[in-house]
């Protein structure tokens, strides 16, 4: 593993080049698995409401199904559909032997519960690792569904060998989603079923004053960011060679009239300057999520055929 470098600007982590690998690695293993005689993974997608940034994500997620050989289906709901009906749908999918990943896109509308509709899904078919089953199992550092993006970020830092090992790493943001799971994988046990990362984990957040949020990240070796608040780590709160990975994203006013552009929660231009390793936005881990999406369902897939094939040989359904 690298040790945190020093230069002069940042190396770029190229989080676009390191998801197509990704892809391509899983596109090469599903092709042997359904060649020796498996049926392809399958992945249905449950979309409530017509929120663009919503439809645009799970058409991303479809787009990189088909090019990995998973066979996708996305069932769009209006607005008004009511809880129980969402529920339903979920219960639907779960007894369906011939869907192997669900998921719900989220947000979703303010009238349904999230927590609810996470629980909803089946823990073996959860393919973003939202099931409360699944959560525990990470928090007790034992084998399971891990979310995307928290286990992008773990691939990147993996494959672009920053060492974690004792080092200090700041995440910003306690989401239950991305904040929480990531800090959970950077402190946990590698010797363990997570195969953790062994670093030393502070959580920063919105109720952290602004020159302790700074303090932290000075003396840190690793900052991770997950807020959506463009500008908020800025070059003089990192110290030489560390690495930022930026998981904000945040639509602003782009320098053109009426154009608008994706920035982070990092200041680019200026932190690359004093960081060893930066990701961009967009660029960086968004792609990551998709890839490690798609590892998810080609994981569970494999996990329910198992399963099935163990029901086979003792009779049951």
């Amino acid at each position: 593993m690298a040790d945190i470098v020093i230069s002069q600007e940042a190396k770029i982590i190229d989080g676009k080049d390191i998801a197509n690998k990704i892809k391509d690695e899983l596109k090469e293993q599903i092709s042997q698995y359904v060649a020796q005689g498996n049926r392809s993974p399958t992945l249905t997608a449950i979309l409530v409401g017509s929120d663009p940034a919503s439809q645009t994500y799970v058409k991303n997620k479809m787009i990189a199904a088909k090019y990995v050989g998973i066979v996708s289906n996305t069932i769009e709901l209006p607005e008004s559909t009511t809880q129980d009906e969402l529920l339903n749908s979920i219960k639907k999918l779960n007894m369906d032997t011939g869907v192997d990943g669900i998921l719900v896109q989220l947000p979703v509308p303010n009238h349904i519960d999230e927590r609810t509709i996470c629980n909803a899904v089946a823990p073996s078919k959860d393919v973003d690792g939202f099931n409360e089953v699944n959560v525990g199992r990470l928090a007790l550092d034992m084998k399971t569904i891990v979310p995307a993006t928290p286990l992008g970020v773990y691939e990147l830092l993996r494959r672009t060998e920053i060492s974690t090992f004792g080092k200090n790493v700041v995440v910003i943001g306690r989401s239950k989603n991305v904040g929480m799971p990531t800090a959970m994988l950077l402190h946990t046990d590698g010797n363990h079923e997570s195969r953790g990362l062994d670093a030393t984990v502070t959580i920063c957040h919105r109720n952290t004053p602004p020159e302790q949020l700074k303090r932290h990240c000075k003396y840190a070796d690793i900052i991770i960011t997950a807020v959506g608040k463009p500008g908020l780590v800025q070059r003089d709160m990192v110290k030489p060679g560390a690495c930022i990975i930026d998981i904000g994203i945040t639509r602003v006013a782009a320098k053109e009239p009426g154009k608008t552009k994706l920035v982070g929660d990092v200041d680019f231009e200026e932190v690359r300057k004093v960081a060893g390793h930066i990701t961009p936005v967009p660029g960086g881990v968004g792609p990551m999520t998709v890839a490690m999406l798609m590892s998810n369902t080609f994981m569970v897939a494999k996990i329910l055929a198992k399963a099935r094939q163990v029901n086979n040989c003792n009779g049951t359904n």
